[in-house]
């Protein structure tokens, strides 16, 4: 039998809200006051860079706005895969499209497709890499694991 998140448990089955940052507990709850300390240094199996900013996006403007964020999100990291992944950036592309800002990634997309036309996909992932890497020194992103 395999074991369920803890907090979603908690939050439908104990305290009949939809996640925890729609609990009257979640600011004094300790495995979620845990949980979002060790996301602003560690990532496990996805970046949790983010976390903090996701979760007072929801509070401001709503899950329906954040879907449809993360739905855009979506959108830029399949094109991204499609046509600059050369079967070994599908995890930096992941952590691309979760950390950097939407129009930070339309812009990357719309100025490798410009500049890579004539390139086998070899190059245009490493054009792609480099934009984005740029991108994330500038800002201070990590586009990699923190483990």
């Amino acid at each position: 039998m395999a074991v369920g998140c803890p907090f979603i448990t908690c939050a439908l089955k104990r305290e009949g809200v939809e996640f925890c940052w729609d609990c009257e507990k979640s600011e004094s709850c300790e495995r979620w006051k845990r949980h979002r300390e060790l996301g602003r240094e560690y990532d496990s199996f996805k970046s949790y860079q983010k976390l903090e900013d996701d979760i007072s996006f929801i509070r401001s403007n709503g899950i329906q706005a954040f879907d449809a964020q993360q739905r855009v999100r979506e959108a830029l990291l399949i094109r991204l895969l499609h046509e600059f992944n050369e079967g070994r950036s599908k995890s930096y592309y992941c952590i691309a499209a979760t950390v950097m800002e939407i129009d930070e990634l339309r812009s990357a997309l719309e100025e490798a497709a410009a500049r890579s036309e004539s390139l086998n996909i070899k190059e245009k992932s490493r054009m792609m890499h480099a934009i984005l890497n740029g991108i994330a020194l500038k800002k201070g992103y990590c586009l990699r694991l923190r483990k």
